[in-house]
């Protein structure tokens, strides 16, 4: 089946709903990937995200309205008893490291082990590197990325919110791959 994924003017009434976390080291740009997605936004002086932040977006898919509940954590290790109870109830789990900064590479084992951990046993994860529009300050391949993608069994992806570089699409991939749940 082919699906259309459009977004939706507000008018609509919603039939379902789809919750998504967002989740990686502090710095790695999680709150801009979101306002990027949500908000066409970009922020040079983003400050860190204290606990955890809620964004909403809204899709019709094929006719149908999805209301899509977008859970921003906070990265720092202070916050984790706070952000573990968020993963309940997520359908969908966005893993974000720099792509700069190897360090955050490495706790990507981390993540989605805490999201395997705390989250729903059908949760669909994705691996995402950002900041892609920093090439020459790359310090992890996109080869490593595709390949602990594909240890995980978990799509892969670049982005830059800078640049607004496959934002929409990545969150589109993990919103279709839970939406084919419901038709």
């Amino acid at each position: 089946m082919e699906y259309k994924i459009e977004d939706a003017d507000g008018s609509d009434q919603e039939k379902y709903s789809l919750k998504i976390v967002v989740v990686g080291d502090s710095g790695v740009g999680k709150s801009n990937i979101l306002n990027r997605f949500v908000h066409n936004e970009f922020n040079h002086d983003s400050k860190a995200t204290v606990g955890v932040e809620l964004n909403t977006k809204t899709y019709k898919i094929n006719d149908t309205v999805i209301k899509v509940h977008l859970w921003d954590t906070a990265g720092q290790e202070r916050y984790k008893s706070i952000t573990a109870a968020y993963y309940k109830g997520a359908r969908g789990a966005m893993i974000i490291y720099d792509i700069t900064k190897a360090e955050t590479f490495k706790s990507v084992d981390k993540w989605y082990k805490e999201i395997r951990d705390y989250g729903d046993k059908s949760l669909i994860a994705m691996i995402v590197g950002n900041k892609s529009d920093l090439k020459h300050l790359r310090s992890v391949e996109t080869q490593t990325g595709m390949e602990k993608a594909k240890n995980f069994s978990v799509p892969f992806m670049e982005t830059s919110a800078a640049e607004a570089t496959n934002v929409d699409e990545a969150f589109k991939k993990i919103i279709l791959g839970r939406v084919i749940f419901y038709f």
